[in-house]
Order: C-alpha cells, then structure tokens, then sequence
C-alpha cells in the first residue's frame, strides 16, 4: 500500500526503522492500558514489528505510521489486521502516543483509514473490538460511522482477569465515499 495523506498528517508503511517509535508507544502503559499488547523492551518491541511485516507479506493487512505532515514527527500507528478476503472485512486499529492524545487526530485520520478500507481493500465491512472499559476510545467511535453492535463478555484473559469487548462495524453502504 502507498503512503496517503490527511491534510495535516501522513500515513506511511509501518517499516523496520520505526521500532524506536513503535516501542515508545507500545513500552506506555497509558497507550497499551485497554491494548493486546505490550512491550517493556526495543527487543522485545521486534515480536510486534514481525507481525507488521506479516501482515503485508500475508495479505492479511496494512499498518501505517501516522506523522504530521510539517514535521514529520511520529505521532501514532493505525491500520487493518484479520482482513478475511472471502468476506470483505478487517478489524481496525488505531492508537497515538499519550503527549498526542486530544488534538484530533484521530477525527481527520480515521476516515481516510475507513476509505482506504472500502475504496484501496474492498472491504464492505470493517470491525473495531474495544476493551468495554476503555471509554475515550468508545466516545471518539461514536463521532464516526461505527455503530455499537454488542459486548462479548469476559472473552479474553489479561493481566489475571477476564475482560469484556464490545464490537463496533463499520459497513460501506452505510457511508458516502
């Protein structure tokens, strides 16, 4: 996939020299708190870099780096994962380094993200799992075209305790392109 572009910010292709970036944010408990994954070493920081460089050799999906455009800093990653090819769907993901949190950009990225779904993947429907303790992520959802679908209770096991995950979709017919 191409790099594309926001007005103020950049989506590249998640690479091999962005580990520093990737660890910094997946190394913040505040940014990996509701998040699968969490890593307290750059070493350690490779297992999620692996599953990135998979995902496109795969074909299961696409991650790109979010940077604002006038500087290029790095400000957070966002992307597809699970892409089922006979059903047209992914789940996406999306995530920001706390110092970025609240400045929106996640209003302006996310959708390009949707469009890059539908129009770049073919996707018809794109699916977005959120711990259902994670109340900021679940207020900016409802500020796009994802619709509350239901909670899957205690489905996943973290930290010694079950936890719920709601489900939101979004579907192409749903949404002007």
């Amino acid at each position: 996939m191409k790099l594309f572009n926001t007005n103020l910010f950049s989506l590249t292709k998640i690479q091999q020299s962005d580990i520093q970036y990737i660890h910094k944010g997946l190394s913040d408990k505040k940014v990996t708190q509701y998040y699968a994954v969490h890593f307290d070493t750059l070493e350690d920081t490779q297992e999620q870099m692996d599953w990135y460089a998979d995902l496109y050799k795969n074909n299961t999906g696409y991650w790109w780096s979010i940077k604002e455009k006038s500087s290029n800093v790095f400000l957070g990653a966002g992307g597809f994962n699970d892409w089922n090819h006979k059903n047209n769907k992914a789940e996406i993901g999306f995530w920001l380094l706390p110092e970025h949190w609240g400045k929106g950009i996640f209003k302006e990225v996310m959708p390009t993200l949707i469009k890059i779904g539908f129009e770049q993947m073919n996707l018809n429907r794109i699916e977005g799992f959120v711990d259902a303790d994670n109340q900021k992520c679940k207020q900016a959802l409802s500020k796009t075209p994802f619709r509350y679908e239901g909670t899957m209770r205690e489905c996943e096991f973290k930290n010694g305790e079950y936890l719920s995950v709601d489900f939101y979709a979004c579907i192409k017919k749903d949404i002007p392109l």
